[in-house]
């Protein structure tokens, strides 16, 4: 062999093996970080034992995280469960923006809602949600056999067979992740790039560290992820709609000491407000940001913090109690009130009652306000 060839070769061997190396130790974390938070993935096969034919499925107008999950858990039980037909199914549209552009790269092949006999399913799995929660795809009458998620209860949980909720992970993707480590189910560089995004994308705007599981979850995704995947996912083409809402945003925003309120609509995705609250989040001088926006007769809303003392989630059941339906984690938050006609004075009534309660909240006058962008700049 050519001296040059040679040496070509043996540093794509040390490169392989160096990434092996790699790819091993962040596993063997992973599974150290799985035992030390009582190890789920077991007790969810063994909930679905038997089952002959299992739904899986995840929040109404999902996000990445969520369809990421619910890809990923499908993928999982399709290796474990072979005996058993395992179906994927979304209610409510993607939308547009981000997700619907996510969609692009992952083709999650979900059947339809309205399709679906859901008496004719002997077990369903439910990711990224709670029963209880408004975003959730079941009737309240179907209670699933597995809950997995992140989000924090509303009051008592149910009593389902199987659920593991952790709310001090970042994203529903990196519980699924732990199931793959814990299960040794191995990972194609697809699928690893589309959980990263999800959990990614989940972490935006978090005001805060990820969990130590979210941490190795990311590092071992990364060395595993298709990156020219991962490239198209993380910068997808977007259409005129989403700078204008942009745009809207920064024009509404106004500045009351640590907190920023800014308004958003009518928006054609759910993921708009979020997108802008998590943008607002970079002023160096905010420590809240509520961005709200009109989708489908429905005023919705996104609240984000870096205060290490408040909760969102906490907050924003304070700014929607009597009003309407919210809640989240300790640095994001989000809900909706119901229009009764969506006219521009109902909507306005509701936002001063949402800027009156957030900055008495946080205990600011609200004669502080001025604009984030002045007029003309």
């Amino acid at each position: 062999m050519p001296e040059s060839v040679e040496a070509s070769y043996n540093s794509g061997l040390m490169t392989t093996t160096f990434v092996d190396a790699c790819v091993d130790a962040v596993a063997g974390s992973a599974k150290a970080v799985q035992r030390r938070n009582r190890p789920k993935a077991r007790g969810v096969l063994r909930a679905l034992a038997g089952k002959k034919k299992i739904l899986v499925t995840t929040h109404i107008h999902p996000d990445p995280d969520a369809l990421a999950s619910s890809i990923a858990m499908r993928q999982l039980l399709r290796a474990k469960l072979p005996d058993a037909q395992i179906d994927f199914a979304i209610r409510g549209q993607i939308g547009g923006g981000i997700n619907d552009a996510f969609t692009k790269y992952v083709h999650p092949e979900a059947l339809r809602w309205d399709s679906l006999d859901l008496q004719s399913y002997d077990a369903v799995v439910l990711l990224d949600v709670q029963p209880n929660f408004a975003y959730s795809p079941l009737p309240p009458e179907m209670v699933p056999t597995v809950v997995v998620d992140h989000h924090q209860s509303n009051g008592r949980r149910p009593k389902w067979s199987c659920s593991d909720i952790r709310v001090d992970v970042g994203s529903t993707c990196s519980i699924i992740f732990s199931y793959f480590m814990e299960l040794e189910v191995p990972l194609d560089p697809a699928l690893a790039a589309t959980m990263l995004y999800g959990i990614e994308s989940d972490l935006a705007g978090a005001a805060g560290l990820p969990s130590e599981l979210d941490n190795i979850a990311l590092s071992s995704l990364t060395l595993k992820a298709d990156a020219h995947l991962l490239y198209q996912m993380r910068y997808v083409d977007l259409p005129r709609s989403y700078f204008a809402a942009y745009a809207e945003g920064l024009q509404t925003a106004m500045w009351y000491d640590q907190a920023v309120i800014a308004h958003a609509g009518p928006i054609e995705s759910m993921e708009t407000p979020a997108v802008i609250a998590d943008f607002l989040l970079r002023f160096d001088q905010a420590t809240w940001i509520l961005v709200t926006a009109v989708k489908d007769r429905r005023l919705v809303m996104s609240l984000r913090t870096q205060a290490r003392d408040r909760s969102a989630g906490d907050i924003m059941k304070r700014l929607l109690r009597k009003l309407g339906e919210g809640g989240g984690h300790r640095t994001k938050a989000g809900g909706f009130i119901e229009l009764a006609n969506a006219s521009d004075a109902e909507i306005e009534r509701h936002r001063k009652v949402l800027r009156r309660r957030l900055l008495r909240c946080l205990k600011i006058r609200e004669n502080r306000g001025q604009r984030l962008v002045a007029r003309g700049e």
